[in-house]
């Protein structure tokens, strides 16, 4: 009796669950949109329910709070960028770094106010975004690595050199995305050709890591 009763109720839990998610991507899409290129403080929760056409209550419902909102729209696109610069391994290494590196400079470029809270930690010191913005810097770390070295579990000598050029992309990136003094191309090959430094240095220091031999492209 008791087995019989479990399909009924639970076909309106997974219907439900089904469109409890399939609304709340939709709203992460539309906040996506708004604040592509707006601060944080730039929109209230009114702002945010009157652009997006809903109900204020709908998005407290989602996410309880204007920060819950913000911080599940930035955890979507980082998902995004950190899924794509994962996939492409049937590439050869040097195409799926300048594949990464694209990818990342793009979403920058089009994702500005979310970028400048990613790598600067929000407001203050805020640990969830900064939890988001280290976990992006290991994927890309994970990526490049297994890109160089054909695996991601490599030692601290190696990562931390490979995390010092993920700072230094950071950085650059902030300053590229206020000026646009360069193109995206030219910013991608500046990006990939100090990458090539890093991984000699990281070769001359530690010969188990060999810098990997750039393919030769036909004129």
């Amino acid at each position: 009796m008791n087995i019989s009763q479990q399909p009924a109720v639970a076909r309106p839990r997974a219907r439900g669950t089904e469109r409890s998610v399939a609304r709340r991507a939709e709203l992460i899409a539309i906040g996506r949109k708004l604040f592509a290129d707006t601060s944080y403080d730039a929109l209230s929760m009114d702002d945010i329910a009157r652009q997006a056409q809903v109900a204020k209550g709908l998005i407290y419902y989602y996410f309880q709070s204007k920060r819950g909102y913000y911080l599940a729209i930035i955890q979507d696109s980082v998902t995004d960028l950190v899924t794509f610069a994962a996939s492409g391994l049937e590439l050869p290494a040097v195409d799926r770094v300048h594949r990464t590196v694209d990818s990342y400079l793009r979403f920058a470029e089009h994702h500005q106010a979310a970028y400048r809270t990613i790598v600067s930690g929000g407001v203050g010191f805020d640990a969830e975004v900064h939890a988001i913005r280290d976990g992006v810097r290991e994927a890309i770390v994970a990526t490049i690595a297994e890109g160089a070295y054909g695996r991601s579990d490599i030692a601290p000598l190696a990562r931390m050199g490979l995390l010092s050029w993920v700072c230094s992309v950071e950085g650059a990136t902030l300053d590229w995305i206020d000026h646009s003094e360069l193109s995206r191309e030219t910013m991608r090959e500046l990006l990939v050709k100090a990458l090539g430094g890093v991984l000699r240095a990281i070769e001359e220091l530690d010969p188990a890591y060999p810098a990997p031999q750039p393919a030769r492209r036909d004129a």
